[in-house]
């Protein structure tokens, strides 16, 4: 049985695997020490299916791995309730969400810190409701008031992860482009640019503009998240949006190659201080 998203399967696999042979300890060997067929430890290591957060626990104590952190971070990515302070609220809109998008508030809710660049749209994380409501009923077709009301719910109830115990750091790099699109209406648009300039306030939230005046950049080629975990950045994860479904990448390469395209582009972007004038800026001006 497949529990779980696919990312998280793959990633919680993955690391168990790693603190498996850290251990010193063969599939088999795992195996015998929890009491279960050496089929079932391949199957929870490659992904082809997931664990319960009893199953975790299981395979932790077998390894003797007694870091707290660790050991939450890995239970969440079980699907453990309310491990780390974050619980699973976007279950309750299954029936509205598609996988990847389940999969995307997951990862969102687990992490530890986020690097976004966007170039068309302002994060998820930052928008004010009707900001949020005009977007999304741009990009949904055809959507009705209950399924728009439904999803606006979704993207508010994301930004939690701000106000958690820790918060999620949020780092994030904006077109000017974005602060340009009048999204919604005169009125819209001002109170989302004073929304910006209200989160860039925040000791977790670092906010940097890149102006037109920056020419050609590597973020041309669209907008990406990447999402990095305590303990460990072998469960880091970067997420390209397509126009019909997100991409996971998890390949150190792939988060190398976007790590250090996002260091390039907050060098390119204004300082968080100046980026704050500027949204001001474009603010009295609207």
């Amino acid at each position: 049985m497949q529990n779980g998203p696919a990312v998280r399967r793959r990633k919680l696999g993955a690391e168990l695997r790693t603190l498996r042979t850290g251990a010193g300890l063969t599939s088999g060997d795992a195996a015998r020490l929890v009491g279960w067929h050496q089929s079932k430890v391949s199957r929870i290591e490659t992904g082809a299916s997931g664990a319960k957060p009893a199953d975790v626990r299981l395979l932790l104590d077998a390894y003797d791995v007694r870091d707290r952190q660790l050991r939450e971070l890995l239970l969440m990515l079980a699907g453990s309730e309310g491990a780390g302070g974050r619980s699973r609220w976007w279950h309750a809109y299954r029936g509205i969400l598609p996988p990847t998008y389940r999969d995307f508030i997951s990862l969102e809710s687990q992490a530890s810190a986020m690097r976004t660049l966007e170039t068309t749209v302002v994060p998820g994380l930052l928008q004010t409701p009707e900001y949020a409501r005009a977007v999304t009923r741009a990009a949904v077709e055809g959507v009705d008031e209950e399924r728009l009301d439904a999803l606006v719910e979704v993207r508010l109830a994301r930004q939690d992860v701000l106000r958690s115990d820790p918060p999620l750091e949020l780092s994030a790099v904006l077109d000017e482009a974005v602060l340009r699109r009048e999204v919604g209406g005169p009125k819209v648009m001002a109170r989302q640019l004073e929304r910006l300039l209200e989160a860039a306030r925040l000791p977790q939230v670092r906010l940097q503009v890149l102006p037109f005046a920056a020419g050609a950049h590597v973020g041309l080629t669209g907008p990406f998240v990447i999402f990095s975990f305590p303990s460990t950045s072998d469960l880091d994860v970067v997420v390209v949006d397509q126009l019909t479904s997100s991409l996971y990448l998890e390949r150190k390469e792939d988060l190398k190659a976007y790590s250090e395209a996002f260091d390039t582009l907050r060098i390119h972007a204004l300082s968080p201080a100046d980026s704050l004038d500027y949204i001001a800026g474009i603010g009295d001006g609207a």
